[in-house]
């Protein structure tokens, strides 16, 4: 599992599956920057592991290249400590976003359907995804505790624990956390 003394260690590993991506793609920088909408000065400092990327910036990247985030966390770890069918609480991918605070953690085996996400988002945090985020995948969010104000599109969802809401087609979504705890959530995903 990722602890937050790795942090400079997944850096360097984001950097470098980025980079992976991206080339196995026989794409350049500047095409990666037109698909996802980030420029290709900040993709450099990603690839080049001069920048950690928040959790926004790594959602228009790997939307980009048809990939959840999980996905590109778990290739970025390899397959260390998970054998099989099980996926050990110490060897789940733990990645916080430097920005706010986010902490995700990818629950299911590598490479099962669906996909499992646990989310901690602290207080006052606010974490945006553009909606080619969410093509080609179904998501469900639950929320485990605390409340989480879901923006879809337009729409406004206040979900407390023990709430879940499937998504409708694709938009621009934020996470928001209003109040003073933590809210813990889980996302199910699937391909469509």
């Amino acid at each position: 599992m990722t602890t937050i003394q790795d942090e400079s260690a997944l850096t360097a590993s984001l950097a470098a599956r980025l980079r992976l991506e991206r080339e196995a793609r026989g794409w350049s920088i500047a095409e990666l920057a037109e698909r996802s909408a980030v420029s290709r000065a900040m993709i450099s400092k990603v690839e080049r592991a001069e920048a950690s990327p928040t959790a926004a910036l790594l959602g228009r990247l790997v939307a980009a290249l048809g990939l959840t985030l999980s996905t590109l966390l778990a290739r970025a770890e390899g397959d260390a400590g998970q054998s099989g069918r099980v996926a050990r609480a110490k060897d789940q991918p733990l990645w916080r976003d430097p920005e706010t605070g986010y902490r995700r953690r990818a629950v299911s085996p590598r490479g099962t359907v669906p996909e499992l996400v646990e989310v901690e988002l602290p207080p006052g945090a606010e974490v945006a995804y553009p909606a080619a985020t969410y093509q080609g995948w179904a998501h469900v969010i639950w929320v485990l505790h605390g409340a989480l104000l879901f923006h879809e599109g337009a729409a406004r969802h206040r979900l407390d624990a023990g709430d879940s809401l499937a998504l409708g087609p694709p938009q621009d979504c934020a996470f928001v956390n209003e109040s003073e705890k933590p809210c813990r959530y889980l996302v199910v995903l699937a391909p469509r």
